[in-house]
């Protein structure tokens, strides 16, 4: 694998499913979670890992949006425990790790930018849980800004222009709903990569919201850079 080519291009990364699996978050947040039950004698012991195991065996099944309530309902837990899983869910440090190719690609490098959506405390756990401070001089959860501002919203891709010199900027992230249509309009590089495990299929809805090009690791990355930038 060559040097990054931050020197040549800005890099700009995501976040889930980019750089980790966002189904370990979830993982971690579900352990969390039955851990919490237990602790505070909501449950009787051995409840809580059935309740971790629950939410996941409904992870595995699609469910994205009401995991809590129906693995609460399946076990008869008090449906107004929720709010609180949920809660804790978003503010957990989690227990994830980088995928093996971003390892390699940060490696001891510098300088990169990252862009990502999502509750701002969960996402920031999750930087800090992952040790990205030592290779990213610029971080922007779309989060704190409120409601509106996640991608597509150029908002959080002008600020990275901006700071970034005058050098192209390159995206590379995974999910073509949202991720590619900013950057894209704005002349940037986009790369997306597509991980076995991932969350979201991956398909663009339309031509403008498709990245230049597809890996499906970042070992793959400066010769897809390389060749959209001619």
């Amino acid at each position: 694998m060559t040097m990054p080519s931050s020197l040549a291009e800005r890099i700009v990364f995501d976040l889930d499913d980019t750089l980790y699996l966002e189904r370990d978050f979830a993982f971690s947040g579900y352990r969390a979670a039955g851990d919490w039950l237990e602790a505070r004698g909501a449950v009787p012991p051995g409840l809580g890992a059935r309740f971790a195991g629950a939410c996941r065996e409904l992870f595995a099944q699609g469910e994205r949006r009401a995991i809590f309530d129906r693995a609460a309902q399946e076990l008869g837990l008090d449906p107004e425990l929720v709010p609180d899983l949920i809660e804790l869910y978003r503010s957990h440090m989690p227990r994830i790790g980088l995928c093996p190719d971003a390892v390699r690609y940060l490696g001891g490098h510098r300088g990169f930018a990252l862009i990502s959506d999502g509750v701002e405390q969960t996402q920031r756990n999750k930087i800090a849980a992952l040790g990205l401070q030592a290779h990213f001089d610029l971080v922007l959860p779309t989060g704190q800004w409120g409601a509106g501002y996640g991608k597509p919203h150029p908002r959080a891709y002008e600020l990275v222009a901006a700071a970034s010199g005058g050098r192209t900027c390159v995206y590379v992230a995974d999910n073509a709903a949202k991720d590619f249509l900013a950057p894209n309009r704005m002349g940037w590089i986009t790369v997306q990569i597509l991980r076995p495990g991932r969350v979201h299929e991956g398909s663009p809805p339309t031509p403008d919201h498709a990245a230049g090009a597809v890996i499906g690791s970042l070992d793959q990355l400066d010769q897809a850079i390389a060749a959209l930038r001619g």
